[in-house]
């Protein structure tokens, strides 16, 4: 099973489904917990007839959030959007909405001189593994939760020490269509826009008191 690129996923995902990165999310939204609770079972015996299974989260009051990814590949694949389709059909047969719009990933990404090095202090400090990269024997330049209950770390690679400005900041990936809003929203309340150079991929902000923050999409990445 291969990867399918970015604009792929895009443009073949179902209505409602959106690409952050190396998943595809939406948020199945129903009347009742109860409704949530049932909608995530017919999920779990669905995934395990095809076994292939997204990860699943239920939220007060009836919001059931649902990722999917091919972890054997590191990326999404033809098997996902196929899931994503029948999600999409099982959700519309018990009258819940897909709502993409609040759907985001957080990463925390500490700028360093010498990747290989820094990063086993954190993996191991985090208890964190090692996230496939998507280029085969790619320096691995991220680690996640096992579990998938906490922010990546993304360790980003510098030509020289950073010692004026702070080496840790946040990585919000958002749906590329509420890239906008979200980046206005911070503006208005006080952050300041620092750079748009890598826009559509990221637009770097500050808040009043300088502490830095990324907002980011699928589109326009290396």
């Amino acid at each position: 099973m291969s990867a399918l690129t970015r604009q792929q996923i895009s443009d073949r995902a179902p209505d409602g489904w959106r690409l952050l990165l190396k998943q595809i999310q939406t948020t199945a939204k129903f009347e009742t917990f109860t409704a949530a609770g049932e909608f995530v079972a017919r999920i779990g015996a669905l995934a395990d007839e095809r076994d292939h299974h997204p990860d699943l989260a239920i939220r007060w009051p009836g919001h059931v959030e649902i990722v999917l990814t091919s972890h054997d590949v590191g990326a999404v694949t033809d098997r996902d959007l196929t899931m994503a389709e029948v999600v999409t059909d099982l959700a519309a047969e018990r009258g819940a909405v897909l709502d993409p719009s609040g759907c985001s990933i957080v990463e925390v990404a500490l700028d360093v001189m010498d990747i290989d090095q820094v990063r086993p202090f954190w993996a191991a400090l985090l208890g964190y593994v090692k996230e496939q990269p998507g280029v085969a024997d790619d320096t691995v330049r991220a680690i996640r939760d096992p579990h998938g209950l906490n922010a990546n770390m993304w360790f980003q690679q510098m030509d020289e020490p950073r010692t004026e400005r702070n080496r840790f900041h946040l990585d919000v990936v958002v749906p590329h269509d509420e890239a906008q809003q979200r980046l206005d929203a911070a503006l208005a309340a006080g952050g300041r826009l620092l750079s748009d150079e890598r826009a559509r991929a990221f637009w770097v902000l500050a808040d009043p008191e300088g502490n830095e923050a990324c907002i980011c999409t699928w589109q326009d990445r290396d």
